[in-house]
């Protein structure tokens, strides 16, 4: 096994000289600070844009495409008739970094196909009376008649349990509209005297809590503490060793950072990817591919530190200045000897075991003296940017692999300077926009967001030192109604398919359950009332980027359309309840919601001048600004002056041991600690049920399996358009070691299957997967085929057991057999 990865490592790229950075992207160092005053100048209105594309068209007009991949890529719509013909990328900008087209990628060009895809939810529709939920037998009932059935629904529910038996289900699948991402019935139910509320999110939840527990929450706020920008790497590193990230298929287009994060092949930045299969990213960006068994992170690092700490490596200065808990001299008080960060690394811990790259080599599969190297390569490179994605955190033991990566940031000295970063994420600037304000929530409860369906069957059994419920120190009563807008969690994003589904049968449960949707999604399906939202081109927003990297980037969305079929706004739905529930003049303020998206223009110019009115927008089309500091850099101030700047944590440094776990770790109980529900102060490796340890013995269920990020859609957007999948097949990622020994051949109908489910789906034979891992691409779309999911969706397979102590998704974290089908 080693000499065959070892094999599949040694391939070098051959890199060109590094060039000035911001000289070759077309802007000096000396006029970065002017690109947000400089960046539409001689750029085409949005009239003048009319001008290219089809001939006879009626209007072109800027749009926006509002999915949860962080790029939100402009889009231009051409009309005729009343009708989309085509849609046209971005038309400003040029060829460089700051100034960059944003050129939407394959899934925002098929606009057209979903606004026009026969699985639009085109009328209201009831579940038929009689028929349990998902059994897809439904009757049409007029706007006044559903609405007046929600109103009656939830009033009903205030009266009966509460506010906090009330809950708006996370739903990302419109992000970054202005009106859409703030969820309009939010504002609605906070109105109403509030909502049972939520923290953490699906894709964040592990490495938020590790972050904010090592770092605190940083003074820009956001869910994560995110590392340096790609741009500051591509200029000023001199290593990237990326952990898990994949930005050429999760942040996909030409307004991400896709883009920016090609420039480190272009400009000669040595990058090392440590991931289980050869992605994307590792076949555009990497010079070497490390590949590591899941969910083993946090022992590499502890392996590299060992190197580190061994050969004196480490930046002793930067971690007795910046730094709690890495060796014993820079303990809390009243903390016992052998609980530092050092000592637990090299064997002088509770545990005893020394953290050898001979012992990391056994778990990781990563062997011994790449293991070595690797650790001298980073502790060798002044600066280095260490950074990884979301993936290493998907797991049970995601918190502690989390905070192991950032330690290596923080043993390495390289936190708060350029070239660096903190471990996490790479970086992005802005937005400095606002979104539709929803309200303050008049209640306090607050559940993990992963744990909703843990809220419907034993809510009032939910406590604070047992579930991590927040606010309150036991829920007073379980979910019965529940709103779902823009999401597909029932039978998508949710674990653990098939129970998830047994839980929403249950009526006497959750008594009511209503879909906001455009599609007729496998979860729509699990609803006692479906209500058609409209598409993006039939509506007005603004939108906003989240992940541009060192630019950002303010776009004008104008309603393109008249709404198809007999859908209505979501805006106006709420509209409607608001009236029937005697908050309608405190819901609008008087105001339409294309009033309320002139409204926040007008909003966010005064609290930013430099930012175009609304007027102006609209001839712009899309306005893009620059960090002030020419490069995103989180933490600077705490490295400059860290006693005027102090972190947000009970010591005010970067916590390697952190005092708040540990007297975390006094009071939570867990129900099964041998599934590695547990806290520790320390980053430390803490194996789990169906980890890659328990693979080695489990004859049943030998192969861990891992759900990567596709191209092809973004979650479950898309996923249903014949123009995508066409292109982008459903496939089981299998090594060829794997395959042969099962006689299984490339695109062989394979089931994969574990005691939760069972999926059939071809097997796409490849060595970008390393043995005795499987991957199948997430978010395609549940489809029930006599107990076995045809569709593909990896959560057919994926466990509803939360991680420790940010009771976030492990989806990751699965054991499977796979055979020919």
């Amino acid at each position: 096994m080693a000499e065959v990865i070892e094999s599949q490592q040694d391939t070098k790229r051959t890199r060109p000289t590094r060039r000035s950075f911001l000289k070759w992207s077309g802007v000096g160092a000396g006029t970065a600070a002017l690109v947000a005053n400089t960046a539409n100048l001689g750029m085409p209105s949005a009239s003048a844009a009319k001008a290219d594309g089809m001939a006879g068209v009626d209007k072109t007009v800027w749009n926006v495409c509002f999915v949860n991949c962080g790029s939100r890529c402009p889009l231009r719509l051409q009309i005729k008739d009343g009708t989309i013909v085509r849609c046209l990328p971005d038309s400003t900008g040029d060829d460089s970094v700051e100034n960059r087209q944003l050129r939407a990628c394959v899934r925002g060009r098929s606009i057209r196909n979903r606004v026009y895809s026969p699985d639009r939810v085109k009328k209201p529709m009831i579940r038929k009376e009689g028929t349990e939920r998902g059994a897809g037998e439904w009757e049409e009932i007029s706007w006044p008649d559903a609405l007046d059935l929600v109103a009656e629904k939830i009033q009903y529910t205030i009266d009966n349990y509460g506010n906090e038996a009330i809950y708006n289900q996370h739903g990302s699948g419109v992000n970054g509209a202005a009106i859409g991402a703030a969820n309009p019935f939010q504002r609605l139910f906070n109105l109403l005297g509030g909502s049972l509320q939520r923290y953490g999110t699906y894709s964040t939840a592990q490495i938020t809590a590790a972050t904010q527990f090592t770092f605190g929450e940083l003074e820009e706020g956001g869910d994560t503490v995110p590392s340096n920008s790609f741009e500051d790497s591509v200029e000023n590193s001199q290593l990237v060793v990326m952990f898990g990230n994949n930005p050429q298929e999760t942040r996909m287009s030409g307004g991400g950072i896709l883009y920016t994060s090609q420039f480190l092949q272009r400009e000669g930045v040595r990058t090392i990817l440590i991931d289980p299969m050869y992605s994307e990213s590792a076949v555009v960006l990497a010079d070497e591919w490390v590949p590591i068994k899941p969910g083993t992170d946090t022992a590499l690092a502890s392996a590299l530190a060992h190197v580190l700490i061994s050969e004196d490596l480490q930046d002793q200065a930067f971690l007795d200045k910046y730094c709690q808990g890495f060796d014993e001299d820079h303990m809390p008080d009243g903390v016992p000897a052998g609980n530092s960060y050092q000592s637990y690394i090299m064997g002088k811990g509770a545990d005893g075991i020394e953290k050898t790259p001979a012992w990391a080599a056994e778990i990781t599969g990563i062997p011994e003296d790449k293991i070595v190297a690797l650790a001298r390569e980073i502790g060798n490179a002044k600066p280095c940017a260490i950074m990884q994605g979301w993936g290493p955190q998907r797991h049970m033991n995601g918190e502690n692999q989390a905070r192991a990566i950032c330690a290596l940031a923080a043993l390495t000295g390289n936190v708060g300077i350029n070239g660096g970063g903190t471990g996490g994420r790479e970086g992005s600037y802005g937005p400095l926009t606002m979104s539709f304000p929803s309200g303050e929530n008049p209640i306090e409860a607050s559940i993990p967001l992963f744990m909703w369906t843990d809220a419907v069957t034993r809510g009032a059994e939910m406590t604070a030192t047992t579930d991590g419920i927040r606010g309150v120190d036991k829920l007073p009563v379980g979910m019965k109604f529940q709103l779902q807008y823009g999401g597909s969690k029932f039978a998508g994003q949710h674990s653990d398919i098939n129970r998830t589904l047994e839980i929403m049968k249950d009526q006497s449960l959750c008594e009511f359950v209503v879909v906001v949707e455009n599609m007729m999604t496998p979860s729509a399906q699990y609803a006692d009332l479906v209500l058609p939202d409209t598409l993006g081109p039939e509506r007005w927003d603004i939108g906003h980027n989240e992940a541009g990297g060192d630019l950002a980037y303010y776009m004008y969305h104008e309603q393109a359309i008249e709404p198809l079929h007999d859908t209505m706004d979501s805006y106006e739905m709420a509209v409607e309840l608001a009236k029937r529930l005697g908050v309608e003049d405190e819901y609008t303020e008087g105001r339409t919601r294309k009033d309320w998206v002139q409204w926040m223009a007008e909003e966010n110019v005064k609290e930013h001048p430099e930012l175009p009115t609304w007027d102006e927008l609209s001839e712009m089309g899309i306005y893009r600004y620059h960090t002030p500091e020419n490069h995103v850099v989180p933490m600077r101030k705490f490295r400059e002056d860290p006693e005027a700047n102090p972190l947000a944590t009970p010591s005010g440094k970067i916590e390697i041991f952190s005092s708040e776990l540990w007297d975390m770790a006094k009071t939570w109980t867990f129900e099964d600690p041998q599934k590695g529900d547990v806290i520790t102060a320390l980053p430390e490796y803490v194996d789990t049920f169906e980890s890659t340890i328990e693979a080695r013995s489990n004859e049943k269920h030998p192969l861990q399996c891992i759900g990567h990020h596709f191209k092809g859609r973004v979650h479950s957007t898309f996923a249903n358009l014949e123009w995508l999948t066409s292109a982008h097949h459903q496939r089981l990622f299998i090594n060829p070691m794997d395959a042969e020994e099962r006689g299984i051949s490339a695109d062989d109908l394979v089931e994969v299957y574990n005691d939760r489910g069972r999926v059939r789906v071809p097997a796409n034979v490849t060595t970008r997967i390393r043995p005795g891992v499987v991957s199948l691409p997430q978010g395609a779309w549940y489809k029930n085929d006599d107990g076995v999911d045809v569709g593909g969706n990896i959560n057919t397979l994926t466990t509803l057991h939360p991680t420790a102590y940010a009771k976030g998704n492990p989806q990751h974290t699965n054991l499977v057999q796979v055979k020919k089908a």
